[in-house]
């Protein structure tokens, strides 16, 4: 895989990518503006959905232990996967217990974290991905780039090509046909599906409830069709009563897409029982760590309460400017900056929590409050503490602190630096800089330093205004 440098420059030389991320991104914003403005008190309710959040991951254990119990009551199997190894290993278990060879699955980004569909594929079971944009994300053999709208890097023309190739149908660009595309093929495999795998927005602790929100009706076709169904859900996403779910349903469609309440919001609480119509004739719940807990331990634990609702990177000048892919694992943005280093390890990853201007717009449109600056600067700090250094940045680093520690140097430096780049400017911008400075004004600009300090113009002031000067008050 490139590095992130790299990845982050072919991401800034697309410019389709640019402007299908200006377009989206700030469509999504609009709507999430607009539909806060329709709950009363918008501002309590976002507090009580945090506050449900963190009392969730403040007393996990106990809430996971009441889950896995209601579950259990319910007629669930419930299962714990340390790993994203162990929880493939579980799954593909399930599915040669139970003699599936053709698996249905709705959007599910842990799947994403574990690679589920590569590990099941080894065991000859096919998987398909049936929420239209994971759909295409698989015709593709891509990745999705945002939580929300998994092919916001795509055009509506691409889409079309990648149908044509990958399915053998005409060439369209109407979304209207693309849709009724898929919808066609994807009918087929809900009927001929042995296995559903769904994930999970939330897990009510107290009822043993898993649930849904979806806007395509793929989630219902998964969860009942099939005669097996497999939830894998981060440990996270506990929340403890039905009443705190009521506060995360509020916000968690506003902040997403712009909506009161999604078309669908599923609870499942146990497999299909004598009389029901329809559903799974087993349900089983895989609850994944897979450095969760290690997070939980640590400073940037508030993390986990993140809802998944993509407010954050619609914000993000750095997610706005690069996509998901630039980020190079599951979560982009501003939430994949600092959960990906907590799941991976820093070390491959230590570049992600320098993505972000620190402008605090995330911690802002965050529903549930989360105070990502915060977490960013701290894997920051850890960063340099744990990770070896290039010595070109440990030696520039501390002739930095040696120069801002010593003022005259720090002066006669800054004052050397300013008249080496006004050399370079042109109408007030520098375009263009040598040098490893170069890397700067690769995707920007920089704007020419001042003619004076603003030391120098306090100096001046003052001179102006001593005693036995004329000036004005």
């Amino acid at each position: 895989m490139k590095t992130f440098p790299l990845r982050v420059a072919d991401a800034l030389q697309n410019h389709q990518l640019q402007t299908a991320l200006t377009r989206a991104t700030g469509q999504l914003g609009a709507r999430r503006s607009n539909a806060f403005a329709t709950l009363d008190d918008a501002d309590a309710v976002r507090n009580r959905a945090r506050l449900a959040r963190m009392h969730a991951i403040r007393d996990l254990a106990g809430h996971l232990e009441r889950f896995d119990a209601n579950l259990s009551k319910n007629g669930a199997h419930v299962h714990w996967a340390q790993t994203a190894k162990d929880a493939n290993a579980i799954i593909a278990g399930i599915a040669m217990r139970t003699k599936t060879r053709r698996v249905v699955k709705s959007k599910s980004m842990v799947s994403e974290e574990t690679h589920l569909n590569a590990a099941l594929a080894k065991h000859g079971i096919d998987v398909v991905e049936t929420d239209l944009g994971e759909y295409i994300v698989q015709l593709a053999n891509d990745t999705p780039s945002h939580i929300i709208a998994p092919i916001i890097h795509m055009s509506r023309q691409d889409v079309g090509r990648v149908m044509q190739d990958r399915l053998h149908v005409p060439y369209t660009d109407d979304p209207q046909t693309l849709a009724a595309t898929a919808r066609v093929k994807l009918r087929e495999e809900f009927l001929r599906a042995d296995m559903g795998i769904s994930g999970a927005n939330f897990g009510v602790a107290d009822t043993g409830t898993v649930v849904l929100v979806t806007n395509e009706g793929n989630g219902r076709m998964v969860t009942t069709l099939p005669r097996v169904h497999v939830v894998l859900m981060g440990i996270e996403k506990l929340i403890g009563s039905l009443a705190d779910l009521d506060q995360c349903l509020k916000v968690l469609a506003r902040s997403g897409t712009g909506q009161k309440l999604t078309v669908y919001t599923t609870m499942i609480r146990g497999p299909r029982k004598a009389g029901d119509a329809d559903g799974p004739e087993e349900l089983h719940v895989v609850l994944l760590d897979n450095g969760r807990s290690t997070m939980l331990a640590g400073e940037s634990a508030e993390i986990l309460g993140c809802i998944r609702c993509g407010a954050c990177q619609n914000v993000c000048p750095v997610y706005r400017s690069v996509g998901g892919h630039a980020y190079g694992d599951t979560y982009a943005g501003p939430v994949g900056a600092i959960v990906t280093p907590g799941l991976r390890g820093l070390d491959g990853w230590s570049e992600l929590p320098h993505a972000s201007s620190l402008c605090a717009a995330c911690r802002d449109a965050c529903p549930v409050r989360l105070d990502i600056p915060r977490m960013l600067l701290s894997l920051r700090r850890q960063a340099v503490e744990q990770v070896a250094q290039p010595l070109s940045f440990r030696l520039a680093m501390r002739s930095f602190g040696w120069a801002a520690s010593t003022p005259r140097a720090y002066r006669a430096l800054a004052g050397a630096a300013r008249r080496s780049l006004a050399l370079f400017a042109r109408d007030g911008w520098i375009a263009k800089l040598p040098g490893a400075a170069g890397r700067w004004t690769m995707a920007r600009d920089l704007r020419a330093p001042a003619s004076k300090t603003f030391q120098d113009l306090w100096r001046e002031r003052q001179v102006a205004r001593a005693p036995g000067r004329h000036h004005r008050g």
